[in-house]
C-alpha cells in the first residue's frame, strides 16, 4: 500500500467510527493511534514522529484562549438557573401578546438576549417552553409554529456572541476572539430579523395561526409592565457590554482591555450577582452550575485531545496535501469552494456535535481556506452559522429532543391541553431549518455582514515608501556641525590641525621725554 492511499482510508474509517455512537474522544483516540502504529510498521514516518503528541496534549491543556470555556460555561449555567428567562418572558409575552404573532416576537426576542448571557441550547430551550408553550397552547397557537419558534430561537445562542463556538472557532483558525465577535454580530441580528419577518408573513397570511392574546389576559400595564421588561433587560445589556466590552468584542471598538479569559472571569462574576440580585443564589443553584461547567470542559479537552492524536498522525502520512488538492480543485473559486464546505457540515451536522465538528473537521479545511485568500473571521462566522442548524435537524436535532422532553413533562402536569406528537416537533423546524440556510446563503455571497463591523485592517504599499531626510541634514557638514560622510568620526587626518598662534600685542608708548 501507498502512503497517498492511506489518507482517505483514514478519512473514511473516521467517518465509520463517528457514525457507531462510539464516543468520539476515545474513538478518534483508538483510530488515530493504531493508524499511527500501522504508518511506523508501514516506514512512512519514524517512532520518534510519535513523541510529539505529549506535546500537543499538553499544548492543549496551557492554551489561554480555551481557558474561557469554563468561565463563559459557569456564567450561562448560573443565569440559566437564576430566573431571569421566566421574567423575561412573562414581562415580554404581556408587552407583545396583544398583537398577532405576540408571543413568537416576545420568544424571539428573549431568545436572543439570553443567548448573548446564557450560551447554553438545552437550558434556553427547556426555560422558553416551560413559560411559552403552555401560553401559546391556551391561546389557540398552531402547534407546528410553536414548536419551531421554541426551537430556533434557542438555537441562536450558538451564534450571538459570547458564544463558546466562536470561542473555539478562533482558537482552530488562529485569529482572535474579539474579531470573531464583532464578525457574528452581524448574521446575528440578521438571524433575528429573519425569524421575525417569518412570524409576521404567518400573521398575515393565516392570522389563526398566530391570533393576539386578549387584553383581559395582561396582569401587568403601563409603567408596571415597562418597569418589569426593564429590570431583566438592563441588567442583562449591563453584563453583555461589560464582557464582550473589556475584550474588544462589540461594534466600533478598537481597543481590548480584557483577554477572553478575563472577560469570562468577569462575566461569571456578574452572573452571580444577577442571580443575588433575583434571590436566586444559593449553595444548590451554584453546585449544580459548577457541575455542569466541569462535565461541559471536561468533554471538550478530551475530544480535544482525541482530535489532536487523529490529526497528527494523519499530518503525518500527507492527509493535509490530500485534502487540499481534494478541495482546491472544486470549481468556482471561493464560492464554489464554500458552497461545497457547507453543504458537507451541514449533512455532517446530523451526525455530530458542534464542538466534535470544530475540532476534527475545521482543522483540515482552515489552511485551504487560507490558502484560497478567505478571510479566517468570515469563514468561521459562516460555519458558526451553519453549524447551529445541527441542533435543528430532524430526526437527530438536540434541541427537538429537549422540546420532546419538556412538552411529556408538561402534558403529563396538565399544563398542556393535549400530547405533543414527535411529528409535530419535525415538521415544525422544517421551515426554521430553512431560514436557517437561507441565512448562510446570504453570508456566502454577501461577506459584508461579517466584515462590517470588523476592524478595518492597515495595509502598507512599499512601492510608495519614501525616506526623506530632515532640512538641517541637507546643507553639509557645516549647517549641523556633522560630516555626513564621516558621521561616527573614524577617519583620522594625516595631521594633527595646528593651534592658532596668538597675535603680538603692540609695543607699550615711551611716556619719558
Amino acid at each position: 500500500m501507498q502512503m497517498e492511499n492511506f489518507a482517505p482510508i483514514m478519512f473514511a474509517g473516521l467517518v465509520v467510527i463517528m457514525l457507531i455512537g462510539f464516543p468520539v474522544a476515545f474513538s478518534l483516540s483508538a483510530l488515530g493511534l493504531f493508524c499511527g502504529f500501522f504508518a511506523i510498521e508501514m516506514g512512512w514516518f519514524p517512532a520518534g514522529f510519535m513523541a510529539n503528541l505529549p506535546l500537543n496534549v499538553f499544548g492543549i491543556l496551557s492554551n489561554e484562549t480555551l481557558l474561557a470555556i469554563p468561565f463563559f460555561t459557569l456564567m450561562g449555567a448560573v443565569l440559566e438557573k437564576c430566573g431571569l428567562a421566566e421574567d423575561m418572558l412573562d414581562s415580554m409575552g404581556q408587552l407583545f401578546g396583544p398583537v398577532r404573532g405576540g408571543l413568537g416576537y416576545s420568544v424571539i426576542i428573549v431568545g436572543f438576549i439570553l443567548g448573548a448571557i446564557t450560551g447554553t441550547v438545552a437550558g434556553q430551550v427547556i426555560a422558553m417552553a416551560m413559560i411559552s408553550l403552555p401560553v401559546m397552547m391556551r391561546y389557540g397557537y398552531n402547534m407546528r409554529y410553536s414548536t419551531g419558534v421554541l426551537a430556533a430561537s434557542g438555537t441562536i445562542t450558538q451564534l450571538v456572541p459570547p458564544s463558546l463556538v466562536l470561542i473555539v472557532m478562533a482558537d482552530q483558525l488562529g485569529t482572535d476572539v474579539g474579531q470573531m465577535y464583532k464578525g457574528a454580530w452581524g448574521p446575528s441580528i440578521l438571524q433575528v430579523l429573519i425569524f421575525a419577518i417569518y412570524t409576521f408573513l404567518i400573521s398575515r397570511i393565516w392570522p389563526d395561526y398566530v391570533p393576539g392574546v386578549p387584553a383581559s389576559a395582561r396582569t401587568l400595564k403601563g409603567w408596571a409592565l415597562w418597569a418589569k421588561c426593564l429590570r431583566g433587560i438592563i441588567p442583562s445589556a449591563i453584563l453583555i457590554f461589560a464582557v464582550l466590552g473589556s475584550m474588544g468584542g462589540l461594534p466600533f471598538m478598537d481597543h481590548a482591555i480584557a483577554t477572553p479569559t478575563e472577560a469570562g472571569a468577569m462575566g461569571a462574576v456578574g452572573s452571580l450577582v444577577l442571580a443575588a440580585i433575583h434571590r436566586r443564589l444559593n449553595w444548590p443553584m451554584l453546585k449544580d452550575a459548577m457541575n455542569g461547567t466541569m462535565r461541559l470542559t471536561a468533554m471538550v479537552v478530551f475530544i480535544l485531545i482525541g482530535s489532536r492524536v487523529f490529526s497528527l498522525v494523519f499530518q503525518g502520512v500527507d492527509g493535509a496535501k490530500w485534502i487540499e488538492h481534494l478541495l482546491s480543485g472544486l470549481p468556482g473559486g471561493q464560492i464554489g469552494f464554500l458552497i461545497a464546505v457547507n453543504v458537507f457540515v451541514f449533512f455532517l451536522a446530523f451526525f455530530l456535535d458542534f464542538f466534535e465538528i470544530a475540532f476534527i473537521i475545521l482543522p483540515m479545511l482552515g489552511p485551504v481556506a487560507a490558502k484560497l485568500g478567505i478571510d479566517m473571521v468570515w469563514f468561521g462566522v459562516l460555519l458558526c452559522v451553519n453549524m447551529q442548524t445541527s441542533f435543528m435537524h430532524p430526526p437527530f436535532g438536540f434541541a427537538l429532543f429537549y422540546l420532546r422532553g419538556i412538552s411529556d413533562t408538561l402534558f403529563k402536569n396538565g399544563a398542556l391541553p393535549r400530547k405533543i406528537e414527535s411529528r409535530d416537533i419535525y415538521l415544525g423546524a422544517v421551515p426554521w431549518v430553512g431560514l436557517q440556510l437561507l441565512l448562510v446563503a446570504i453570508v456566502i455571497f454577501f461577506p459584508q455582514t461579517v466584515t462590517v463591523f470588523l476592524d478595518k485592517k492597515v495595509e502598507v504599499d512599499v512601492d510608495k515608501v519614501k525616506l526623506e531626510m530632515p532640512a538641517d541634514l541637507q546643507g553639509g557638514p557645516d549647517s549641523s556641525g556633522i560630516n555626513m560622510d564621516d558621521p561616527f568620526g573614524n577617519k583620522k587626518s594625516a595631521e594633527p590641525d595646528a593651534l592658532p598662534m596668538p597675535e603680538p600685542s603692540p609695543p607699550a608708548a615711551d611716556t619719558k621725554q
